[in-house]
């Protein structure tokens, strides 16, 4: 087993441990030296210390539980291994701009990910998102069938392909959608071109009240859209504690920028 695995290993644990005290020295044994050298170690390839990756993490777990669970801040404080309310508050306020009171849909949050160890990945910036709060509501629009493999470039063309036939009917399509085969967003199945008006002949998709991570793209390049749904699944939401509820994700173009919307769960 390599550094790397090892480091793997270390984060791992202490993602199942943010809740709780996490042992420096069993941090330790996992790379097989002393609690000085593992921290040494971690702090040079992570390029922040031990304990300010640590923070990060559950500060990024404390805004997903601020959101959808109603965690009084009180609670959050010890959950996440803070004295008092208020040092959580402080914490808190510095890495996301914002006070825990604050938080509500519709503002702006960071998320730090989980450090996944590999001699060619470099460690990436925060991610901004926000969480946006809507009633049900329908779109109406035309779909064609994919698959995982052909999407990137199935959904493009028949994007512009319908953009440019419906154009002076319908405007600007308004939303694009991906579908999938399973909960687990691995096997796509089709690919919709979705406008917010009603359109007679065009099929409706409706959606119930939730809950949306929104992650906005400065703008409508297909390659550039793609980039950040890819981010997204394998950076940010391995790292993070949110759940994905059972509802497409999707893409919002407006303004020259694309907002992916991914639904979540929420109590």
């Amino acid at each position: 087993m390599n550094i790397y695995q090892r480091l793997n290993q270390l984060t791992l644990y202490i993602e199942e441990h943010l809740d709780d005290k996490i042992d420096y020295n069993a941090l330790a044994n996992i790379l097989e030296t002393n609690t000085y050298t593992m921290q040494r170690i971690f702090s040079a390839l992570v390029s922040i210390p031990l304990a300010e990756y640590i923070r990060r993490r559950r500060l990024s777990n404390a805004a997903c539980d601020l959101l959808t669970k109603n965690w009084r801040i009180i609670d959050l404080a010890a959950k996440y291994d803070y004295n008092s309310s208020a040092a959580f508050s402080r914490a808190f306020t510095n890495f996301h701009g914002i006070k825990p009171s604050a938080v509500k849909p519709g503002v702006e949050l960071k998320n730090f990910p989980r450090s996944v160890f590999d001699e060619t990945i470099k460690q990436k910036p925060h991610a901004e998102y926000t969480v946006i709060e809507r009633p049900a509501f329908k779109l109406y629009g035309v779909h064609t069938a994919t698959d995982t493999k052909h999407i990137s470039k199935d959904a493009p063309h028949f994007f512009e392909t319908i953009a440019a036939k419906y154009r002076d009917r319908c405007g600007f399509p308004d939303f694009g959608m991906v579908a999938y085969r399973d909960p687990e967003r691995e096997e796509c199945s089709a690919y919709y071109v979705l406008y917010e008006r009603e359109i007679p002949g065009f099929e409706s998709v409706s959606f119930p009240a939730t809950k949306w991570l929104k992650f906005t793209t400065n703008s409508y390049k297909a390659h550039e859209i793609q980039k950040t749904s890819n981010d997204f699944y394998m950076e940010f939401l391995p790292s993070s504690n949110y759940q994905l509820a059972d509802l497409p994700e999707l893409e919002y173009y407006h303004d020259g920028i694309t907002e992916l919307w991914v639904p979540i769960v929420s109590d």
